[in-house]
This record gives structure tokens, sequence and C-alpha cells, in this order.
């Protein structure tokens, strides 16, 4: 008996001895620093003005789907060539071209059947790959959103939720095999949601997304952590609060997962690993006209909405504004302002709860982070500077 102890504790110690020996050879996955780039703001910020050396991630948004093929803006080629040139001066950059987006149809046709998906795939990859060749490093799919939830006028079916894993499994079959015949990687990505009011009411994104699988398929997940406050909701409220808060009238269920920390907590209840998760953060700014001054607009019925704008502008326009009120809150570890006389309430994000966010992300051990989108920023990258923060002594 004392032997066989022997024996198994010998075995123990060369287990572990070799698992040491492999876990020593891991180089640590770098994290990543992603930025959302609209090619329809290159006239005004151009893409040789992307400060790529504080990215390591950047996603052109976006391209399309016509007739069940990807189809890009007609000047989409000038930005793809500065790409290419950005690129060249910034090795460490990785591009990938987005596809999709908010009022993007064509997902649900293009993903229907095996046939459907490799036309659609082919298309994509003969595009990017091939006609544009050297402008990209991945593809990242935006489809929002599949079965339910998405605009009203996008086709939308139950069987969306496995062919979206599919549609996936095909982009990743055939970017490995253009990787592996130009000796290159090639990344898959996705933008996810988090529970929140859509379109058709309470949105679960389990029931869109096989999300365990889809993880597996992907090299990382860009979690939409952001708009949770929008003109779905009943009532004014935060765009992204860091944390549940009680007070918010939304159905316990749903408000659970309606903050930043929740919204992780969902995915890593469903199987994605942490190292699959890049936390999102918004440089916009969302606005209610309310119809009651209490709680300084917090949480009060609305009657329309008021176009907030990009951080740039709220920093510019309402900042400096005295008749907009300044306010904090504890628990969303979110900024607001309040416009009394108007009656007009503006969820945004600063430099401070940005850079809350990304520790958040960082402290969690999820990959990086990212934003929508890199044009809002002012012209001292505030937020951007913030975003990165948290990550650069590991960069």
């Amino acid at each position: 008996m004392f032997r066989c102890s022997l024996r198994a504790l010998a075995a123990i110690v060369l287990a572990n001895s070799i698992a040491l020996a492999a876990n020593a050879g891991d180089a640590p996955t770098p994290s990543v620093i992603g930025a959302y780039y609209p090619g329809g703001s290159a006239s005004r910020y151009p893409v040789a003005q992307i400060p790529a050396d504080k990215l390591t991630h950047l996603f052109y948004a976006f391209a399309r789907i016509e007739d069940g093929r990807c189809v890009v803006a007609p000047d989409a080629g000038a930005h793809f060539a500065a790409l290419t040139e950005l690129k060249r001066k910034h090795p460490h950059l990785r591009t990938l071209i987005s596809i999709g987006g908010w009022e993007a149809g064509g997902f649900s046709d293009a993903a229907l059947t095996a046939a459907s998906r490799k036309r659609f795939v082919a298309s994509c990859i003969a595009l990017f790959f091939d006609q544009y060749r050297g402008a990209f490093d991945g593809v990242d799919i935006d489809w929002e959103f599949p079965v339910y939830g998405g605009p009203a006028n996008i086709t939308a079916r139950p069987q969306d939720q496995r062919n979206v894993t599919l549609l996936a499994g095909e982009f990743r079959t055939r970017l490995d095999a253009v990787a592996k015949a130009r000796k290159q990687q090639f990344l898959l990505t996705a933008a996810l949601p988090v529970g929140r009011l859509q379109s058709a009411g309470p949105y679960d994104p389990a029931r869109s997304f096989e999300l365990a699988q889809l993880a597996g398929t992907l090299d990382f997940i860009n979690l939409m952590t952001y708009d949770m406050g929008t003109t779905f909701s009943p009532v004014a409220t935060f765009n992204a609060p860091l944390r549940e808060d009680r007070a918010d009238p939304l159905e316990p269920g749903l408000r659970r997962w309606n903050n930043v920390e929740g919204g992780v907590d969902y995915y890593l209840r469903h199987g994605v690993p942490a190292d699959k998760l890049v936390l999102g953060v918004p440089f916009y700014g969302r606005g209610f006209r309310v119809t009651s001054d209490a709680g300084d607009g917090l949480y009060q019925p609305y009657h329309g909405p008021f176009q907030a704008g990009d951080w740039r502008t709220i920093k510019a326009r309402l900042l400096t504004d005295p008749k907009w009120q300044q306010h904090w809150h504890p628990t969303a570890q979110s900024p607001w302002l309040f416009h009394q006389a108007d009656r007009i309430f503006v969820s945004y994000e600063d430099p401070r709860s940005i850079g809350l966010r990304a520790e958040l992300a960082k402290d969690r051990g999820l990959r990086g982070v990212f934003m929508w989108e890199l044009t809002g920023d002012d012209d001292q990258q505030s937020l951007l500077n913030a975003m990165v923060r948290p990550f650069e002594a590991g960069r």
C-alpha cells in the first residue's frame, strides 16, 4: 500500500512538472485594445489619423449584404488602400472588416442553407482577401440580431440561432484555408449584445445565439455592453450602467443583466470563457425629453429622444454650458446631465467612467476592451487614453 502511494505520488509530481513546463512555455494571451471605425466618417476623420499606436485591433464598419453577397460603399476601396498603408506603418495592428450593423438586412437569408452560406462567405473572401488583399486580417460578424430583437423590417427566423453558428463555422473554415495557403493568421470575431429591452421587448441573447458553441469558433467576442438605455426603455436611464441599480424600475429579472457587470456575468454563465470576451464602451451619449424634473431626470418617463451626440459634442457644447447640471451615480458609476428648464436628461461616458469600465475588464480577466466608435473622441483622445490605461502595463 505504501509502495502504491509512492507511485501515485510520483505520478502526480511528474504530471505537475509537465504541466508547469508546458505553462512556462505558453506566452500570455495579448490584450485587445479595439476600435470601430465607421467608413462613412472618412471625410472628416481620415484613416491616416487613426491612432494606431494605441490600438491592437481596428474594425472597419460596415460591409453590407445584397443578394446574399458582401458589398461595400463605392468609396470603400480608397479607405482600404489607406488601411493597407496604415498597417505598413504599424505592423502590430490587426484590421477586420465588420459585416452588418444595426439595420443591416440579409443575414437570415444568407445563412439559411449550406449553399447560401458557402455562396455568401465565398463572396466575402473574394472581396476582402483577394480583391483587397492586404487590407484585412479577419472578419467581424455583426448580425443584429438573429431570431428576434432587431429592426422590425429585417427578416428573422427561429432557425437563425443555429444558422449563425453554422455561418461562423463556414467563415472559420474558409479563413483558415486562406491563412494556411498564405502562411498567415486570419481572425474571426463577432459583436454580440447583452440582455436589454429591444424592439420586441425584453431581449435574451441566448435565444439568438448558441453562445458557448459560437465562442468556440470565434477568436473573441466584442461584447456590446452599451445601448442599455434607448428609446425601447420606458424611462430615461443610463446607456451603459456599470452595476445594477435597484432603484431602476426595470423588471428585476432583466435589470440583473442590464448593466456592464451583469452582461459579463451572463456570458460567463452561458459558457463563454473570460478570455474570449472584449468589453465594449460607448463614446457617445443618449438623451431623453422627460416629463418630470424629479430625480434630475433619472428614471423619469419621457415623451421623445434628445440627440445627445458623441463625447466630442457633449464635451464642447453641453459640459461648457452651466444650464446643464452635472451628476454622478455611485452605483452605475456613470455621469449624467440634466437641463432643468427644458427637462432633458443625457446619459454619457467621460474619462472617469470609461477608465472604470476598462479596469473592470482587466480585473475580471477579460481579453480586453473596445469602443464604438473612434471618431466620437475629442482631439486629445481623452476617452481612448482612459480606455487603454489599465492595460498599458501588459503591452
